[in-house]
């Protein structure tokens, strides 16, 4: 796997990335594009409708839509919570974690507190810790009048790749 971060991992040359398109509907800025341009930002972002609006290892923030997200009863769905929140933590953990590292999720919890049946959710995750080891990130979840939805919490592991 190549990196932006890894001397001599630059990756493709700009144009020849495998998952450009992907990257560029998700929302991910142009200097991102040579650290996720072949493996993109995976199925699963896709397949929610995440799109991400700052991406930073302090600040990362992304809207998902209710359609298609939804429980039977009609309103998001818990779990679509949690892979919104998850995904957030893990991107602002990854890119923290710089050159010749990735993060991986070791714990994850969730408060729901309102329900919503449409439009779109609004994730903004707030870097609690950016330690060598471990991160851990608050992220809020949103309704379209900024009334608070769920709140979550994730701790990423930071691991050399070998």
């Amino acid at each position: 796997m190549s990196d932006i971060f890894t001397p001599g991992q630059a990756g493709p040359a700009e144009g020849e990335y495998p998952r450009l398109q992907e990257l560029i509907d998700a929302g991910v800025p142009a200097e991102l594009h040579p650290w996720l341009g072949e493996s993109g930002v995976g199925a699963l972002v896709v397949r929610m409708g995440i799109r991400f609006l700052e991406m930073s290892p302090a600040r990362m923030v992304a809207t998902m839509p209710v359609e298609g997200n939804e429980q039977v009863a009609g309103i998001l769905h818990g779990g679509a919570h949690a892979v919104l929140a998850e995904t957030l933590g893990s991107f602002a953990a990854s890119i923290h974690a710089g050159p010749g590292k990735y993060a991986v999720g070791i714990e994850i919890s969730a408060t729901h507190h309102r329900s919503v049946s449409s439009g779109l959710v609004t994730g903004t995750a707030t870097a609690l810790h950016l330690g060598g080891t471990l991160t851990t990130h608050e992220v809020v979840m949103t309704d379209s009048e900024g009334r608070r939805l769920s709140t979550a919490r994730i701790t990423n592991l930071i691991r050399e790749v070998r």
